[in-house]
């Protein structure tokens, strides 16, 4: 059997961070690791070849190549993710489709063949039985929750890691809290899933063998959802991998506020190599917080808490939300001082928006509100509900919320604020975010020169970080470059 294994492009959105890509000669940011696993899991003898079209262009001659075309897909690649239908339609080939796209949407996608939704691990053996007998079925679901505990080392053979700038690992699945407007509980449920560290380490050795040095993410919805087994097992193996292996990797997540709370659960992720975690924060508003059962956030100080994690030298990127119904009209000023009071350089600050199957999109189908399905993109200036705020002065609070993060004085006084305040780990270290010591990061170094500090409006911003990191703060010069890139990115993606 040919396999032909396709992932749709992504639209632009905030994490795609497509023109910071641009410096440093990279494709795409992330591998599709879903697909790779799923490669893993499929016969040995079978034939498999792999398209991600974040990184090279899909040609009639690939589909033709295969028996069957495997496509997997998130909300963000819908329009994508049709085109490649429509070809392998033109083309005669059978279409499998799985992943978080076609689990919440099948019903749209009357041309494929076969859907293999959830997690592969339950419904992917049960459509490879069914090929073997010669009667496949249209589609294949489940309401149970896999262990995950003899999931395969993801097929990274497949892809060409010079294209990406970060390789991914998942550790577990699940997350404990039950946030209304998120869909990872609807997706992989409240119990926390995890691999084990003999698993973990396999993937880590993999990555290494490969020949891959520089940054890794860990995709957990919620890293620390099982806090007793990172401590006791996961971590401490990480731990003596990394010393082994003399650090070759960078690792960043995502967790929970709580994290702030468990200072020795802080050390060991930066002894095993951590140095960035996303959190969400979502609002300074207390009640728009109960209002989304963001109950780990509410009392709490939550300044405070983020620079608890960032003293014990892990750089907090946040994510943000407006557009509850409990916002008060301040609500974009109170955002912007949470933000510059908190030294968060990278905000990710989005329009609340309704993911299907989640307790905010039941809400708001009853009271008669919902009016579409979500994009997936987080840079669209839309939601896909009626707020109780009216809806022009919530677009034109949040395009002035973007405006004042992202413009280019007030990014860069937060990168500045940020960087005097911030220690970085005293441990041995590979490199630092995207800035590597070889001719393709000296290349993005002086590119980042050219058009930060000599094309650009509002060059002075870069010249004055450049100078006060390079002979004040060197350690943080590279980082300093790092979060120049990033404010293009954000600047270039909301046209500012």
């Amino acid at each position: 059997m040919k396999i032909l294994f396709v992932y749709p492009e992504y639209s632009q959105t905030f994490w795609s961070f497509k023109y910071a890509l641009k410096f440093i000669f990279k494709k795409a940011a992330h591998p599709p690791l879903g697909i790779l696993t799923v490669a893993a899991m499929l016969p040995e003898s079978w034939e498999k070849k792999l398209v991600d079209m974040n990184v090279e262009k899909l040609k009639e001659k690939h589909i033709k190549w295969a028996d069957y075309v495997f496509i997997s897909a998130m909300t963000v690649q819908r329009e994508s993710a049709n085109k490649v239908i429509t070809l392998c339609k033109r083309l005669n080939r059978k279409i499998v489709a799985g992943g978080p796209l076609f689990t919440e949407f099948f019903e749209e996608f009357k041309d494929v063949d076969h859907f293999v939704l959830n997690e592969a691990e339950i419904t992917l053996p049960l459509f490879l039985k069914d090929i073997e007998n010669g009667c496949p079925k249209h589609i294949y679901k489940t309401n149970q929750f896999p262990d995950i505990s003899n999931t395969p080392v993801p097929m990274y053979e497949l892809i060409d890691m010079k294209k990406y700038a970060l390789m991914d690992v998942q550790y577990s699945r699940g997350c404990p809290f039950n946030c209304d407007f998120c869909d990872v509980t609807a997706l992989f449920g409240r119990k926390v899933r995890t691999k084990t560290k003999e698993q973990i380490l396999s993937e880590l050795d993999n990555l290494y063998k490969l020949g891959w040095r520089g940054s890794v993410l860990f995709v957990d919805d919620n890293f620390i959802g099982n806090k007793s087994k990172l401590k006791r097992d996961i971590l401490p193996a990480i731990i003596d991998w990394m010393r082994k292996h003399r650090y070759p990797f960078m690792f960043s997540t995502e967790a929970s506020i709580n994290l702030a709370d468990d200072e020795e659960l802080m050390e060991m992720m930066v002894d095993a190599g951590f140095d960035s975690v996303f959190v969400g924060i979502e609002t300074p508003e207390e009640n728009s917080l109960a209002e989304c059962s963001k109950f780990q956030n509410k009392n709490r100080d939550l300044v405070k808490s983020v620079e608890k994690i960032q003293k014990f030298g892990l750089n907090v990127t946040g994510g943000f939300i407006v557009g509850f119904d409990n916002d008060p009209p301040n609500i974009f000023q109170k955002q912007v001082d949470f933000i510059k009071n908190s030294r968060i350089v990278v905000a990710m600050v989005g329009l609340l928006n309704a993911p299907k199957n989640t307790r905010l999109y039941k809400r708001l189908m009853e009271e008669h509100r919902l009016l579409k399905e979500i994009s997936g993109n987080n840079t669209d200036f839309s939601t896909n509900f009626i707020p109780k705020m009216d809806y022009n002065k919530l677009i034109d609070g949040y395009k002035w919320l973007i405006d004042q993060l992202y413009s280019i004085g007030p990014y860069y006084e937060r990168v500045l604020s940020f960087l005097k305040e911030y220690n970085p780990p005293k441990k041995p270290r590979f490199h630092f975010g995207f800035l590597k010591f070889h001719l393709g990061y000296l290349l993005a170094f002086f590119k980042s020169i050219w058009v930060l500090g000599i094309k650009e409006r509002g060059r002075k911003y870069f010249w004055k970080l450049f100078f006060w990191s390079f002979f004040k703060s060197p350690k943080k010069f590279a980082m300093a470059i790092t979060y120049a890139i990033y404010g293009y990115h954000f600047r270039k993606t909301f046209k500012l």
